[in-house]
């Protein structure tokens, strides 16, 4: 068999592969990036974070991205039964970006992975990698091409950016089971038809089930007269309802007066899809030679868009270990890596916990919210999980606890 060697080797040309190819590629490595599918392809997870822009202009990509022509985004707005409040991201604690996009993924998905191309990575589409051994002085991978045949690459380290395929945490046994409850999300998009007085489009939309506070909806517009719609419910909720994917995702959008108003002439022209148990965990972030980037380590839930954020944060933190490395210096991997990784994955899983157990929705909906406050929520929202001079994030579980109770009073 065939063996290639490769300076740094990225499984999966997505946003975490992508932008670690251009931050990469800055630092003057030669990379290879084997992609299993032919991109553009869809993805979903349209709504980006404020903070992600920092990670797309380190890597070089922010023109790329400006020129695209995605929605603006500047906030996030929640509707629950009368209720409704709305985060305006540029009045934020944290220092930063305060505006992003919403984005159909497939289209940038590819404007990344083609900026990567121009800068100079090697991307091979249709490149499936099916077994691994990180057991000698390099890892080794084995790759199906597109005509069948097989060949392996060595190389000096690896970074597996596969996302949901979370290829080295199968190939290497390296998945352990999330501790949050089985979920399902059913989604698709649609011309919405929304009257443009009516409705925020530089805003997501997070809904919440009149009934059921622990279903949640997402209605993220798109700059074509589209958007990315979704419900999001334990798999036992999602089972009561029959039909199409698109049906129950009508029988379920028809129970929201609000988003069922705000749709009302949509136009569904594209057949719904579901997907379940979606959160994932793995033993380790890193091993001998190789590096887990953003859903290939961990996915929490989507409900506050922190998917992309924590890859471009696993990116960045990863080329960062990498460069040191080349300098000849010493890295632990756990202390300059992992441990800093899940310390902003913490804060958003601490918010993800207090959402779904109703605290949370509890303070956004709270009639006597004070700016301060507001700011410091706004920045976590906003993606900057990592800024430890904010309270909500040096002690999340406590502030957050604190604050419900207050609200509950």
């Amino acid at each position: 068999m065939n063996v290639e060697q490769a300076d740094i080797l990225i499984i999966g040309a997505g946003p975490a592969g992508a932008v670690a190819a251009g931050l990469l590629r800055r630092q003057g490595c030669s990379v290879l990036v084997l992609e299993r599918e032919q991109f553009p392809r869809f993805s979903i997870g349209e709504s980006l974070l404020p903070q992600s822009m920092a990670y797309i202009e380190e890597a070089g990509m922010l023109q790329d991205v400006i020129e695209a022509g995605f929605q603006y985004k500047n906030g996030a707005a929640f509707a629950w039964r009368d209720r409704h409040t709305a985060f305006d991201f540029r009045e934020k604690f944290s220092c930063g970006w305060g505006t992003t996009y919403q984005v159909q993924r497939a289209r940038f998905d590819k404007v990344l992975a083609d900026a990567a191309s121009r800068m100079g990575a090697e991307i091979r589409y249709r490149h499936e990698v099916i077994a691994a051994d990180v057991s000698g002085d390099q890892p080794v991978v084995t790759v199906r091409a597109p005509d069948g045949s097989t060949y392996q690459v060595r190389a000096s380290f690896m970074l597996d950016a596969s996302g949901f395929g979370r290829i080295l945490p199968r190939l290497l046994q390296l998945e352990q089971p999330s501790n949050f409850p089985v979920r399902g999300a059913i989604f698709t998009h649609i011309e919405d038809r929304v009257p443009p007085a009516s409705f925020d489009r530089n805003k997501i939309l997070i809904s919440v089930h009149p009934e059921h506070t622990d279903v949640w909806y997402w209605t993220i517009p798109f700059s074509d007269g589209r958007c990315s719609l979704g419900v999001v419910a334990r798999q036992d909720f999602l089972a009561q309802y029959d039909g199409t994917e698109t049906e129950r995702l009508q029988a379920l959008v028809a129970e929201m007066p609000y988003l069922a108003g705000l749709l009302a002439h949509a136009r569904w022209d594209t057949p719904a899809r579901q997907i379940v148990g979606y959160s994932s965990n793995v033993k380790s972030l890193w091993g001998k030679g190789f590096a887990l980037l953003g859903n290939a380590g961990e996915f929490l839930d989507p409900v506050f868009s922190s998917g992309v954020t924590i890859a471009f944060k696993s990116a960045s933190l990863a080329t960062a270990c990498i460069e040191r490395q080349h300098r000849g210096e010493a890295v632990d991997w756990q202390a300059d890596f992992a441990v800093p990784l899940k310390r902003g994955v913490d804060t958003f899983r601490t918010f993800v916990e207090a959402w779904y157990e109703g605290g949370f929705q509890r303070i956004i909906f709270h009639p006597d919210q004070t700016d301060e406050i507001r700011r410091m929520i706004s920045a976590i929202l906003a993606g900057y999980a990592w800024d430890t001079t904010n309270p909500f994030v040096a002690e999340s579980r406590r502030r957050l606890a604190v604050l419900e109770e207050l609200c509950a009073g």
